[in-house]
């Protein structure tokens, strides 16, 4: 059975067609979800599909394909990194993904877990900073942190308060232009202010994952997205989340980044269509 799994969470909408042992036999993307079916069913015929979207999204209608799941996004990451991801076969698992959004997925007892009024997983709003900002309130603690547009305007402040890194001159001297790929490509090549910036960054990624292991218990947390640089961050967000916790809780949990891809909660939405339609 083909399963195609649509991701609607971000700016262009992604598309894959996956088979029951979670291999992606096809990959597509678009301005909207009929560009991206159309461009990954070209060659397939999926049978099943699921969508992950944000709540407030009408539904999606795709020709030829039975619909059997509608999920949020984080229910979707969670659920590739279980099937064929750093969580493969664990029972309880947590997904922070980080990129443009911030969200997580939460595994209990081997299914996702909506919450009460399905907001589970709202980890942008995670509150790790006493300071109180105005973005904050509009963005949520969290992702005005590390998000990639988060990380992107810590440094361009720190830049506007008379730092120097060679930053600024490779977005082309527009502080608007800086990126988060920016700052970590800053930091490959020693800037000393991106480094500065990562540091930071990796701080509130580690005090994010211990809170979400402190009250969910998990076998393992992976860190997901655009933002997950293992080679920058992977090492100190382990630290810092060592640092957050109990000994013993830290022997318990293992802290992984994804490696699934940009098409990870695509996959994700096609293996909750795969288990439902079982």
């Amino acid at each position: 059975m083909l399963s195609l799994g649509l991701d609607l969470s971000g700016i262009d909408a992604r598309a894959v067609v996956a088979d029951e042992r979670g291999r992606i036999l096809g990959t597509g993307s678009g301005a909207d979800a009929a560009d991206a079916i159309v461009a990954v069913t070209h060659g397939h015929t999926p049978e099943i599909g699921g969508i992950a979207s944000p709540a407030d999204m009408p539904d999606v209608a795709v020709a030829g394909v039975n619909i059997v799941v509608r999920c949020t996004p984080g229910a979707a990451a969670v659920a590739a990194e279980e099937w064929v991801g750093a969580a493969k076969g664990a029972r309880h698992a947590v997904c922070l993904h980080i990129g443009e959004e911030v969200f997580a997925g939460v595994l209990l007892d081997g299914k996702p877990w909506a919450g009460a009024h399905n907001r589970a997983g709202a980890a942008a709003w995670l509150a790790l900073n006493p300071v109180e900002r105005q973005d904050y309130r509009k963005l949520g603690s969290l992702a005005a942190e590390v998000s990639a547009r988060g990380i992107a305007r810590r440094l361009s402040w720190r830049i506007q308060a008379g730092d120097r890194s060679a930053v600024l001159e490779a977005a082309g001297g527009s502080l608007d232009a800086i990126t988060g790929h920016h700052v970590f490509d800053g930091a490959r090549r020693g800037d000393g202010v991106a480094i500065s910036v990562v540091r930071d960054t990796a701080k509130y990624i580690g005090m994010a994952v211990a809170t979400l292991a402190a009250t969910i218990d998990p076998e393992v947390v992976v860190v997901s997205g655009s933002v997950a640089a293992a080679d920058l961050l992977l090492d100190p967000v382990r630290q810092e989340c060592a640092r957050r916790l109990p000994a013993d809780a830290t022997a318990d949990l293992r802290v992984e980044f994804s490696t699934l891809g940009p098409d990870a909660i695509a996959l994700g939405a096609a293996r909750l269509a795969i288990a439902a339609s079982a």
